[in-house]
């Protein structure tokens, strides 16, 4: 199942009151690019009937059905890639051919997945 950390969700809940997103969703989307590069998105969007829906750390969490298998045993978290650079970052935690690697998105873009195409790139 998707999962966020505690730092993920405590600057997803300060983003959604700072853009006056309250009564959204965080919409959390993943694709696989013809290359093999894994691509991640999100942002604040109502929910659709054939979404998954979590609450995960007081953050109401939606992933479409396509994205679902993708998402599958990944971690969203907040951390500081360098002093003073602080990042989301999608970590699949149980896909062999990512060998734990971790994605970086800035915040609602897309980032690639380290050890599955990507050659370990920083997004």
């Amino acid at each position: 199942m998707f999962n966020l950390t505690p730092a993920a969700a405590q600057q997803i809940q300060q983003a959604a009151q700072a853009s006056g997103a309250l009564e959204l969703a965080l919409r959390v989307a993943a694709k696989r690019d013809a290359d093999g590069e894994m691509q991640y998105g999100m942002g604040f969007d109502d929910p659709k009937d054939e979404d998954m829906k979590l609450e995960l750390e007081g953050v109401a969490v939606v992933i479409n059905g396509e994205s679902q298998e993708l998402l599958f045993d990944t971690v969203l978290d907040f951390v500081e890639l360098n002093p003073g650079e602080f990042n989301f970052i999608f970590i699949p935690t149980s896909h062999p051919s990512c060998g734990g690697g971790s994605v970086t998105t800035g915040g609602c873009g897309s980032g690639g997945c380290g050890g599955c195409g990507s050659k370990g790139a920083t997004h």
